[in-house]
């Protein structure tokens, strides 16, 4: 007969903590998330769709629900609960906020809680890094990028491309806020860049003067209606995925994290699933590209719209807990669990 479980310490990880941890570890958590979209491509994952809580008072707002379970040696169960309110903004601090809640595989009880913002952040950019290498080979490498959106997103996409050895020669910026993309152009000339960085006022000049183009916006629906615009063929990297027109999606080869979550919820891919009745723009998945299952044409862009998944968090969480606790840093919540005797 097994022995009964023990029920597990409960710790709360802070943002500090988190950033401290993955600091300078891009290649590192670029990795992970590999293994991680390889393992949710092998079934060895649960990942259930979205859950988003909109509120009728305040439109421009939401909390998502993002349960998840991923197995491999990672083997943790959880639930990000992030929530996007874009006034936010104008009063100064950030447009979103998100913890993450890790779960015990074998008795399920909570043991952690991390702030999630900084994580959600980080897998977004490691994805992001991921698809640009992997989505470029078989065709020229990348040296002119620009920005749509500037906002914390856009800066983690930069921090992860240069952190697994990309630079540029031309980096092009634009955002709806003036204030955001000189904010962001400031922030670039800090860091060490060695190419060109422009800011631009019109987006088709960003987007045909750059050869990758990485949307990080809090669009709700499609912006960028020109197919035109891409005759280049540039690598788009979609990550807010609204930003397109269903024409743009429709004149592209089209790479998804995973179908059946990215074509919902009126993203781009959706809506040009909506027009056609059908999914035949899809390409495939970027574990497809990865394991060499299809193969990018050089003739049209390629667009890369991730929905980003909850097993991408709990694999970035846990690499976070294991360090704090290899570190001895956890701060635990002694006796956070009272009731553990079933009849008192």
């Amino acid at each position: 007969m097994s022995q009964p479980s023990a029920v597990p310490p409960f710790a709360v990880i802070t943002g500090a903590q988190v950033q401290n941890a993955l600091k300078g570890r891009e290649k590192q958590i670029v990795e992970l998330v590999e293994s991680t979209y390889r393992l949710h491509a092998a079934g060895d994952s649960v990942n259930p769709p979205s859950y988003f809580l909109r509120f009728p008072d305040r439109p421009t707002a939401r909390i998502i629900a993002l349960p998840a379970s991923i197995g491999g040696q990672v083997r943790v169960d959880g639930l990000k609960w992030i929530s996007s309110f874009p006034t936010n903004v104008a009063a100064g601090i950030p447009r979103a906020s998100a913890v993450l809640i890790l779960n015990d595989h074998d008795t399920g009880y909570p043991f952690a809680c991390l702030e999630s913002s900084i994580i959600s952040a980080t897998r977004t950019a490691a994805m992001a890094a991921l698809a640009a290498d992997r989505l470029s080979r078989g065709r020229q490498r990348p040296a002119r990028i620009g920005f749509i959106g500037t906002g914390l997103i856009a800066r983690y996409i930069h921090t992860f491309l240069a952190g697994t050895g990309w630079s540029f020669d031309e980096i092009g910026v634009h955002d709806v806020s003036a204030d955001s993309a000189a904010g962001f152009s400031g922030y670039l000339q800090q860091t060490p860049v060695t190419g060109r960085i422009t800011v631009h006022e019109d987006p088709q000049d960003l987007i045909r003067s750059s050869d990758m183009v990485v949307f990080a916006t809090i669009a709700a629906e499609p912006h960028v209606s020109d197919p035109a615009w891409f005759d280049h063929h540039p690598l788009v990297l979609h990550v807010s995925l609204r930003d397109l027109a269903p024409e743009i999606i429709l004149a592209s080869a089209n790479v998804v994290d995973d179908v059946e979550h990215c074509l919902k919820a009126d993203t781009s891919p959706h809506l040009a699933e909506q027009l056609t009745g059908g999914r035949d723009f899809l390409t495939g998945t970027l574990d497809d590209v990865m394991s060499g299952k299809v193969e990018l044409p050089t003739d049209r862009p390629v667009v890369f719209s991730p929905f980003g998944l909850g097993v991408l968090d709990l694999a970035v969480g846990k690499y976070v807990y294991d360090q704090m606790d290899s570190s001895g840093e956890l701060h635990v919540i002694d006796d956070f669990f009272h009731e553990l005797r079933r009849y008192g």
